[in-house]
C-alpha cells in the first residue's frame, strides 16, 4: 500500500499573517509531505518528500518494493505513471475505499498514529526535523512489536544510534 499525507497546521488556525494567501478549503502549500509504503505484513518505509511527483514516486517503489509487489494506491496523478509493477486501486474521490483486497488502510492507519502524535503529543513537527519525526514513527512500528522482548527492541536502537550523532549545534542550527 502506498500513500501520501501532507503535515502541517489548519489555515483556520494560523495567525492571520501566517495564512496561506488566495487559497480555499485545505492547502497543502504550507505543509510538507510525507510518502509512505506498507506491506500487508506491516513493514513500513516513510520519509519526507521535497516533492511529490510521479518521477519521486517511482524512484521510492523501486528503491523498496519487491519486483513482483502489487501496489495499492488511491486514484491520485502521481501513482498514474508507475512502471513495472501490477498496480490497482480505489477511488477515494467516489467514496471507494474498499475493493476486495484492494485498500490503502494500512498506510492510512500509519498516518492516523503519526498525525495523533503531531497533534497530542508533540504538537509541532519543524522542517528541519519532520523527517525524524517520521522515522521514529517507521521505528517504532516497524521494531516496537510487543511480541519481542525489550532488550531486543533496545537493542535495535542502540544500533540505530550507532554512527549517527546529532550535535546541539545540528539540532537548532538551520
Amino acid at each position: 500500500e502506498m500513500d501520501e499525507t501532507y503535515i502541517g497546521g489548519k489555515e483556520k488556525n494560523k495567525h492571520q499573517h501566517k495564512k496561506t494567501q488566495g487559497t480555499q478549503g485545505r492547502s497543502t502549500k504550507t505543509k510538507t509531505p510525507v510518502v509512505g509504503m506498507r506491506s500487508r505484513g506491516g513493514m513500513l518505509v516513510a520519509a519526507k518528500m521535497d516533492k511529490v511527483n510521479s518521477a519521486n514516486i517511482q524512484t521510492m517503489i523501486d528503491k523498496h518494493a519487491d519486483a513482483n509487489a502489487t501496489l495499492c494506491t488511491d486514484e491520485a496523478t502521481i501513482y498514474k505513471g508507475i512502471e513495472g509493477y501490477k498496480q490497482l486501486m480505489v477511488n477515494h474521490s467516489a467514496g471507494q475505499y474498499v475493493n476486495g483486497i484492494v485498500h490503502t488502510n494500512g498506510i492510512e492507519s500509519v498516518w492516523a498514529l503519526l498525525k495523533r502524535g503531531y497533534h497530542g503529543v508533540f504538537h509541532h513537527f519543524s522542517d528541519k526535523h519532520i523527517g525524524r519525526y517520521v522515522d521514529e514513527f517507521v521505528f517504532r512500528l516497524n521494531d516496537g512489536n510487543v511480541k519481542r522482548s525489550t532488550l531486543d527492541r533496545i537493542d535495535s536502537i542502540v544500533f540505530g544510534f550507532s554512527g549517527n550523532r546529532l550535535s546541539y549545534k545540528m539540532l537548532v542550527l538551520i
